[in-house]
């Protein structure tokens, strides 16, 4: 038999989502009667928005015709799109990002695990904790993660979140190579302000890190002080890669379209010491390892970058933060700690007796019907608490936390 990545043995047996949809299952299986209401996976449950529609059936339209197809297109993305992006997302905003700076993804999730493809396997790695397990399982999987001990990793540096700190952790003592940030964040809720995000760039700068931000859900951004992109702070360009999705925005979790930013400042070196541009490593990982998101869906993305697309992703995080906003209040009024919720579709909670996630996560599904996400699936530091989340519809929402009473 072939040798195998000894990594994966590493592992969880299963991914965190995996678990508790099967732990849900199961519990219907056994209770067939009982309604299961999903607050815990974060996919979307509105319909793509008829802008996006009718410009992905035309999309489909062009592939029918010779003059009109499209066959493979570039690995970095059409550049409709492209420009669509460095106009409306940025250059609008004050941010000089351009077009070539930009890489159309099939989401968020596969580019965080691909970016470790372009930086060195000996890189010490910095995770918040807690943390997206992606962050995580994909630096084990790399080989950078050494051992488990006490629920942590011993190669990974963990910046320690917990309401003391209001869930922004402290700059670092350890000095790492990589440093993974989220804002608005994933599972907390919590975002950031730009003085203190401010400080993580110049700890970059000074220390020779790279950042690798992950702001998916900057458009559930309300409060004018919160950072929606780290290239707001100056200098951030020279020290961060973003990773951004339309899933949440604009319900395209099955549809399959990102973007990442690796401006074309951003240097890093190779072993012998010559200077290399980390925008030129992607383009050849992409273009070696990577095909380009569709035709059909980069055109059903461009078509958010219109006045109605504008309009509609505003409605629907809108929609989203009102479910957030129903839940938190919910939990609070029945003796929960409550977090997030406001800038972020993301409710954090705890009972003050720091019951264990597991048993929380049973205890919501067993005696109220609706699932949600254990903390400690984040890390260690997640334990006592659940995520719930305000992707799904009003109606199930309210009678999901209508049960808490």
């Amino acid at each position: 038999m072939i040798a195998v990545n000894d990594n994966f043995g590493c592992l969880p047996m299963s991914y965190l989502f995996s678990e508790v949809g099967r732990r849900v299952a199961g519990f219907k299986s056994e209770n067939p009667e009982r309604e299961i209401i999903r607050m815990d996976i974060g996919d979307v449950t509105q319909p793509l928005f008829p802008v996006v529609a009718e410009a992905m059936h035309k999309a489909i339209n062009d592939l029918t015709c010779s003059d009109s197809f499209h066959g493979y297109g570039p690995e970095q993305g059409y550049l409709f799109l492209r420009e669509a992006i460095a106009l409306h997302d940025y250059k609008s905003r004050g941010i000089q990002i351009e077009t070539d700076d930009i890489f159309i993804s099939d989401g968020a999730k596969s580019d965080l695990g691909n970016l470790g493809d372009i930086y060195s396997k000996n890189c010490k790695v910095a995770v918040m904790n807690p943390a997206y397990p992606v962050y995580v399982d994909d630096t084990i999987i790399d080989g950078r993660g050494g051992e488990l001990k006490n629920g942590k990793w011993s190669e990974i540096i963990y910046l320690e979140c917990d309401p003391s700190n209001g869930f922004l952790p402290a700059l670092p003592q350890e000095k790492p190579d990589v440093i993974f940030l989220c804002f608005p964040n994933n599972p907390t809720g919590v975002a950031i302000e730009k003085k203190e995000l401010s400080k993580w760039v110049d700890y970059a700068r000074n220390n020779n890190s790279l950042i690798i931000y992950d702001s998916a859900y900057e458009a559930f951004v309300r409060d004018e002080r919160i950072v929606k992109s780290i290239y707001e702070i100056e200098g951030a360009d020279q020290i961060a890669i973003e990773v951004r999705s339309f899933s949440k925005t604009a319900g395209f979790t099955g549809v399959r379209c990102g973007y990442t930013v690796v401006p074309r400042n951003l240097k890093g070196t190779y072993s012998n010491g010559e200077a290399v541009s980390l925008n030129s490593l992607w383009n050849r990982r992409q273009t070696t390892k990577f095909n380009g998101a569709s035709y059909i869906s980069q055109c059903g993305a461009a078509a958010l970058y219109t006045e109605e697309g504008k309009r509609d992703i505003k409605k629907i995080t809108d929609y989203y933060l009102g479910n957030a906003h129903i839940i938190k209040r919910a939990l609070t009024n029945s003796g929960f700690k409550a977090y997030g919720g406001e800038n972020s579709p993301y409710v954090w909670a705890s009972l003050a007796d720091n019951i264990d996630s597991w048993e929380l996560f049973d205890k919501m599904l067993k005696r109220f019907g609706f699932s949600s996400t254990p903390g400690s699936g984040f890390g260690s530091a997640g334990n006592g608490f659940i995520r719930l989340t305000g992707f799904n519809s009003r109606e199930n929402t309210e009678r999901a936390m209508s049960k808490l009473k």
